[in-house]
């Protein structure tokens, strides 16, 4: 049973929750508690990434038969791994022997091989080697399969669900087609994917990739110059937030380096081949989608107050296919890395005040309008979790 002061703090918080508006103008923000407290922590994971979908990268991460990466998805370990017949896989990284975890890292393999005991699992996650286990009673080999988790891709996107039925990923993402398909993503390669740690609330990370109001305070000498007064936030049916925003040049590039532009993807004409559609699929995938290239990043919590950060960077086949792609690609790569560079040590500072006790709900600016429709998807699905609990 809950003490005296935890009732009274889960109550308030939910009443914080509950102010959190779907419009923009007249909304606070999350509360500053649910980006530091570690208790929160534990809810928000139940109720955010425990249900629906989550985003597990570019499906062309895992190309080759075997391909695999050690993933943790909202606390839970996770293999995915591409299996013999082209299919993406997904499974509980948790042998079902005594439960020691089976692989780390990215690799590849023809078999999930448990380095403790031995048992033995092929790419679908069924059982095929179990030394010694001749005398167990009633044991029977083909009930101790890998836990398995449900699996989609759409746009070259691949996501995952906890849950035993989840809904279709088509209504999960609604009409996120309609926004994106000009680009045509599921044909887009990725060129370079990068890990890293940082200490600020995983929340924070995506929200900078999605507001224009921090460029010219942040990035005045880089990357502002780029952005002019970016389209009304769109409306969608899907659990996703997006804005088109018109650029002065290649968005992907430095101010000395448009001479370096990679060509536009086939398919997009009018506005679209001059600006860059800025999403961000609930709960923890962002990108940005330029006429010529894609950059997005995924955030993982490892605690209230740091995150796994997976940046992937990506081009149309076409333009990879270049003679000149090798070259030119280095100065996208520049780009990216300039701004995420500038905008960590602002992150830092910002989970230095959001740890304060004194913190309190803010409010939005009209250039953060996706960041307000995720805090209020967010505020109703915490809501939601707190009721179940």
């Amino acid at each position: 049973m809950q003490s005296q002061p935890e009732l009274i703090r889960w109550s308030e918080l939910t009443e914080q929750l509950a102010k959190v508006l779907p419009d923009p103008n007249s909304s606070p923000g999350i509360p500053p508690a649910c980006y530091a407290d570690t208790e929160i922590l534990k809810q928000e994971i139940n109720a955010i990434f425990h249900r629906g979908w989550v985003c597990l990268g570019r499906s062309d991460r895992w190309v080759n038969t075997g391909d695999y990466s050690a993933m943790d998805i909202g606390g839970i370990p996770v293999i995915v791994v591409r299996n013999k017949v082209g299919e993406l896989k997904a499974f509980a990284n948790s042998c079902r022997h005594r439960s020691s975890r089976i692989l780390s890292g990215d690799g590849n393999c023809n078999k999930l091989k448990c380095p403790f005991h031995w048992w033995t699992y092929d790419l679908d996650g069924k059982l095929k080697v179990y030394p010694r286990m001749e005398k167990a009673v009633d044991f029977n080999p083909d009930e101790f399969g890998l836990v398995e988790f449900p699996v989609a891709s759409q746009d070259g996107f691949s996501f995952i669900s906890l849950e035993n039925r989840p809904p279709p990923l088509n209504d999960w993402l609604g009409d996120f087609e309609s926004f994106h398909g000009p680009w045509g993503l599921d044909q887009w390669v990725s060129t370079r994917v990068r890990e890293f740690e940082v200490d600020c609330n995983w929340k924070t990370f995506i929200e900078v990739f999605n507001e224009y109001y921090h460029l010219p305070m942040v990035h005045p000498d880089s990357i502002d110059w780029l952005y002019p007064e970016p389209d009304a936030v769109d409306e969608v049916s899907g659990q996703f937030t997006t804005q088109f925003g018109a650029t002065e040049g290649a968005a992907a590039l430095m101010a000395d380096s448009q001479d370096q532009a990679l060509p536009a993807a086939n398919g997009l004409s009018g506005r679209d081949c001059c600006g860059t559609r800025y999403t961000w699929v609930y709960p923890n995938l962002t990108f940005a989608a330029s006429q010529d290239s894609l950059w997005m990043y995924q955030a993982f919590p490892l605690s209230a107050d740091r995150c796994r950060v997976l940046q992937t960077i990506c081009f149309p086949a076409e333009t990879v296919a270049l003679s000149a792609f090798e070259n030119r690609v280095i100065h996208y790569y520049d780009r990216i890395d300039t701004a995420l560079n500038e905008d960590l040590p602002f992150l830092l500072q910002q989970q230095i005040g959001l740890k304060s006790k004194f913190a309190k709900q803010g409010r939005f600016s009209a250039l953060e309008p996706s960041v307000a429709k995720f805090a209020y998807w967010y505020s109703q699905r915490m809501l939601e979790g707190l009721e179940r609990t």
